[in-house]
């Protein structure tokens, strides 16, 4: 027993997945197609442990309309809509074409592309376009971390009693700790950890899982 988190070295690390929900061929092309096209961005891609963990997470809230604020190349988005029943909804927000042209091809490939709607634009300007009422079940925040306050203040209202945020990067490589780190990306994370602990509409844990996994739940 330990009442502290494992750290994962790159043996665990491969444990852990080989131990997990197999990465199937879509995902795993997928992956090795986003770091071909894509090197210097491939870490903006969810790890197969995360994956794994956002399809059944999915499944087991019985999650029905999900949101996904920042796509990339569709690796997210394609375990999320693999955990949504027959008739449930993915509305995927991204500011790129060229990274979500990727996804939609993957999305075709792994027989979800009828259930996701895809907005390209500022997902601030996508989501306050929506009406401010109780509409998803879970939502998936992995975009621009200056952002992720106002991305929040606009999902918890949309959010259904009961409903889940997960919130990606929410320990910064570590970075969150380091008072010397005063960038502009790390500053954002911390203003949302802090604003989550605030929150008294949401209970929330923070997982050491990839570089940070936030669950919260809206009361």
């Amino acid at each position: 027993m330990t009442r502290t988190t494992e750290g994962l070295g790159p043996e665990l690390h491969a444990y852990v997945v080989a131990h997990s929900e197999p990465v199937d061929e879509v995902l795993a092309d997928l992956a090795e197609e986003t770091a071909e096209l894509f090197p210097s961005y491939k870490g903006m891609q969810i790890g197969p442990e995360q994956g794994a963990f956002t399809t059944l997470l999915t499944r087991i809230c019985g999650a029905r309309d999900v949101v996904e604020v920042g796509t990339f190349t569709g690796y997210s988005s394609i375990c999320l809509a693999r955990g949504l029943p027959d008739g449930g909804t993915l509305l995927a927000l991204d500011i790129s074409d060229e990274w979500t042209s990727v996804a939609r091809r993957y999305w075709e490939r792994a027989g979800v592309a009828d259930r996701i709607t895809l907005t390209l634009g500022p997902a601030l300007d996508s989501l306050r376009v929506l009406p401010r009422e109780p509409l998803f079940d879970l939502a998936f925040l992995d975009a621009d971390k200056e952002g992720y306050v106002a991305y929040w203040e606009e999902l918890v209202p949309r959010l259904r009693p009961g409903g889940l945020v997960l919130a990606d990067n929410t320990l910064s490589h570590g970075r969150v700790v380091d008072h010397d780190d005063t960038s502009a990306h790390v500053q954002g994370i911390r203003d949302f950890n802090d604003r989550l602990v605030a929150d008294d509409r949401v209970t929330q844990v923070l997982l050491p899982v990839g570089d940070g996994l936030t669950l919260a739940r809206r009361n």
